[in-house]
């Protein structure tokens, strides 16, 4: 694979021989350098439109969540004979990619090299080493993409239905297929491909069968989508049957554990950050020292104020614990934990526009709604669904799980960790400007290639950052209860960090796990046993707050001290999200150029 040479050697260089030419043999003789020398980012930009056109055709379901919608009525039936379609693919792009010299090109496209390069590389690795497909049977469930083609509004709604009775008419295949597939999976991911299937059915119930009576479709339509409904609903029914009665008896299950070599090895494709997986979970380590040292501050500042005259704990630990335990009790009821969801998103993008922070788009919906349940069970209370790059105009969901399976027990302690304080980091996190503002803009920017191949590290890093930013400007006052709330908020970031390698690399058991989450994190026990379950059954993601978090913010602190009085935060944080979701590191590299 070709090495990246310095972009600023590559720039040095090109300016001398500009100079030298035009001084020897005139204008033209430049002209015709430069042109020659944009020739391979021509040739390479024409490529990339070839890439994607040839990656949608083979991956229909990420192209209609990308708003790409050509494909929708394409099902892919995940096959041993289709893994090796995919991996003639990737074999016929690797060549292919062999074409440009990565010097050749300009900075920017040298990041989508390394991009598509990744990607790449990361599929042959997933497909041939590590083998999800046979062992994680959640993998396995077409509701969510039939849920996104049927709430869609970029096609007729005869159009959107007419791609779904297609698509599902192979729902029998595709679920043959995945019981082949399935050899030794874990208990886990077992139970959680039970769980979402169930729910998953209701994407084939009362509103699907609502939109075909309401359709322009012809009776004769209407009644094989109608039976394709129905074939598919027990060609699901069937796929929980075999996992129960066929999968579960036998208990030949294989561990959740990755293990160090392929945990490192997939943390280095998801995350591309320039530290080992080892390096951030020592780094993490020590931001949980650094964190705990902060906590005591702002815990012994503020005991004298919720514990008046009473004798503060020699303990750090109990001490921060007692003060963190007063301010949790102030939280919102079990019933209106959605509906408080929101109510506070006017009053963040309020507080964005009055602090000129970032410059919002009013036009692009935010919509506040309920987890569909075939989403639900993953161990993440909340989540966004954002449109992809093709389908801008496109809603962006916030989905919030309601309490309503939870005990009144479990729904308090779920509500103590997600107290009138913390709420409102959340919805930072979640909503603006974090994960739905930073998407937003991911959606404007140039590079096709990097908005679809989007960072993990990059997205949840700078939800975190944003945090931190709304925070150091003053949000909720800087009070030391919002601060010290956040400094539990991101010990839970960090100690994320610590468990995904301790889970997947160590042999951390749940009792230790969550032990250390509720002593060291100040976590409820609900809180903490769904953090256990999550790093169950999910590998490296849990390390992507913490890695993208110290990127960005380490980045920000660099360019203000180079720009000093100069230095705006909102010039850095519309900067930084300029270049869609690239990694960190690219990002970095753009940015220090640019500045340069």
């Amino acid at each position: 694979m070709p090495h990246l040479f310095s972009p600023k050697l590559i720039w040095s260089t090109l300016l001398a021989a500009t100079s030298l030419l035009a001084s020897c043999g005139g204008e033209s003789e430049s002209r015709k350098i430069a042109e020659a020398d944009a020739q391979p980012d021509a040739s390479f930009g024409r490529y990339k439109t070839q890439f994607i056109d040839s990656l949608w055709y083979y991956n229909p379901e990420w192209a209609s969540g990308a708003g790409y919608h050509r494909y929708d009525s394409l099902l892919t039936i995940p096959s041993a004979g289709r893994r090796q379609v995919e991996a003639a693919f990737v074999a016929r792009r690797l060549k292919d990619m062999q074409t440009w010299q990565l010097n050749e090109l300009s900075t920017d496209n040298q990041i989508d090299y390394q991009l598509m390069q990744n990607y790449l590389h990361g599929a042959r690795w997933y497909n041939d080493t590590l083998q999800a497909w046979q062992w994680d049977p959640s993998n396995y469930n077409i509701s969510g993409n039939v849920a996104e083609i049927l709430n869609g509004r970029y096609q007729p709604l005869d159009r959107r239905l007419r791609s779904i009775s297609l698509k599902i008419s192979r729902a029998t295949d595709y679920y043959e297929a995945a019981k082949n597939n399935i050899s030794r999976p874990t208990r886990e991911h077992t139970d959680l491909a039970i769980l979402q299937t169930q729910g998953g059915m209701d994407v084939f119930g009362k509103a699907l069968a609502d939109s075909v009576a309401r359709s322009g479709l012809s009776e004769q339509e209407k009644q094989q989508l109608t039976t394709r409904i129905g074939v598919a609903r027990l060609a699901m029914q069937e796929y929980v049957r075999f996992l129960k009665e066929e999968v579960l008896p036998k208990k030949n299950f294989r561990s959740f554990r990755l293990g160090q070599a392929l945990f490192a090895r997939k943390f280095a494709y998801d995350i591309q950050s320039s530290y080992t997986a080892e390096q951030v979970y020592q780094k993490a380590l020590a931001h949980k020292q650094d964190l705990l040292r902060d906590m005591q501050v702002r815990a012994t500042r503020l005991w004298p104020k919720y514990f008046p005259g009473q004798p503060q704990p020699a303990d750090t630990l109990v001490l921060i614990q007692q003060v963190i335990s007063k301010l949790s009790a102030k939280h919102v009821s079990k019933d209106g934990f959605v509906a408080a969801v929101k109510a506070q998103i006017p009053t963040l993008t309020k507080f964005v526009d009055d602090k000129k922070l970032l410059t919002q788009d009013p036009s692009k919906p935010l919509v506040v709604r309920e987890t569909p349940k075939y989403m639900r069970g993953g161990g993440a209370g909340a989540s966004v669904s954002a449109p992809g790059p093709y389908d801008k105009g496109a809603d962006t969901y916030y989905n919030v799980e309601p309490l309503d399976n939870l005990t009144d027990a479990q729904a308090e302690s779920y509500l103590r960790e997600y107290n009138d304080y913390t709420l409102q980091i959340l919805n930072i996190h979640e909503a603006i400007p974090g994960h739905y503002t930073q998407l937003v803009y991911a959606n404007r920017a140039p590079s096709l290639i990097k908005s679809i191949f989007g960072n993990g590290a990059m997205i949840e890093g700078w939800a975190v950052y944003s945090e931190r930013m709304m925070l150091e400007n003053g949000y909720a006052g800087g009070s030391d209860e919002i601060w010290l709330m956040w400094d539990k908020w991101n010990m839970r970031v960090t100690l994320n960090a610590i468990l995904d390698h301790e889970v997947h690399v160590g042999n951390i058991t749940e009792a230790q796990a969550v032990a250390m989450l509720r002593r060291d994190g100040f976590q409820e026990e609900t809180e903490a046993r769904n953090k256990w379950r999550r790093a169950t059954l999910s590998q490296v993601q849990l390390s992507s707050y913490f890695s993208g978090y110290t990127d960005i913010y380490g980045l920000r602190e660099e360019v203000k001290k180079r720009e000093g009085n100069e230095f705006s935060v909102k010039q850095f944080n519309e900067q930084f999200l300029s270049y869609g979701n690239a990694p960190v590191k690219y990002i970095r590299q753009l940015m220090l150029k640019k500045a340069e």
